[in-house]
């Protein structure tokens, strides 16, 4: 067995859930946390920093959802991977879970061998991608901060969005097609699908605007000059 350093955070309401979880992970060489509702979940993640969070999407009080938007917005944790585990598989679910930042769903009941294989998958990504600098003289990027400064109008944003500009236009005028992003930013191993493009794409507009980013009907997405 390889020692690992990965920590992992395990958020569910089910204490036989956890206990299956952690055990698995565990005997696999991580370092798990558990917390038994989202509110405990939040604050151990501030604590611990995880390199992965498996968050329960129905649970009593705050859902893992909403729990999940929290995380996302608190810039001081170092960005973590965050898998919604879920028996649902409602469109609802899904969307709801992307729009507030998850990477990916680890369905429920999941075989110990499937789980550890996700799971290094998911841990995979967290490589950082390497862009060329923007060829665009309309933007400005830094890196250290998150931010990008469009035509003199700085933003800052949370991660993938962050990269997602970034990639757009390191090459103005280039298509990048949805599974090209998937590759760059999610690696090659990505357990989300093209919608998770879409949605992101759609987040970015809302901040920096609609006219950035054309659509490529059919094809996907390049970064305008004007």
């Amino acid at each position: 067995m390889k020692e690992r350093k990965n920590t992992i955070l395990l958020i569910d309401d089910e204490q036989d859930i956890l206990e299956f979880l952690s055990y698995n992970l565990r005997k696999e060489g991580f370092k798990v946390h558990i917390a038994l509702n989202a509110e405990k979940g939040i604050e151990l993640a501030n604590t611990l920093h995880p390199d992965l969070i498996i968050i329960d999407v129905m649970m009593p009080g705050m859902d893992g959802i909403e729990a999940c938007k929290v995380i996302r917005s608190d810039m001081n944790l170092n960005d973590p991977i965050i898998a919604f585990l879920t028996s649902r598989s409602e469109d609802y679910s899904q969307i709801a879970g992307l729009e507030a930042g998850a990477d990916a769903y680890i369905a429920k009941p999941i075989r110990p061998r499937l789980l550890i294989s996700k799971i290094e998958a998911l841990l995979r990504r967290r490589r950082v991608p390497q862009f060329t600098d923007s060829n665009s003289t309309m933007i400005k990027i830094d890196r250290d901060k998150f931010k990008v400064i469009l035509e003199g109008k700085a933003f800052t944003l949370p991660k993938k969005e962050f990269e997602l500009i970034e990639l757009l236009s390191s090459r103005p005028g280039k298509v990048y097609n949805r599974n090209q992003i998937l590759s760059v930013l999610w690696g090659d191993d990505y357990i989300v699908t093209e919608r998770t493009v879409d949605v992101h794409i759609r987040k970015l507009r809302e901040k920096i605007g609609n006219h950035y980013i054309r659509t490529i009907k059919g094809v996907g997405y390049t970064f305008e000059e004007f």
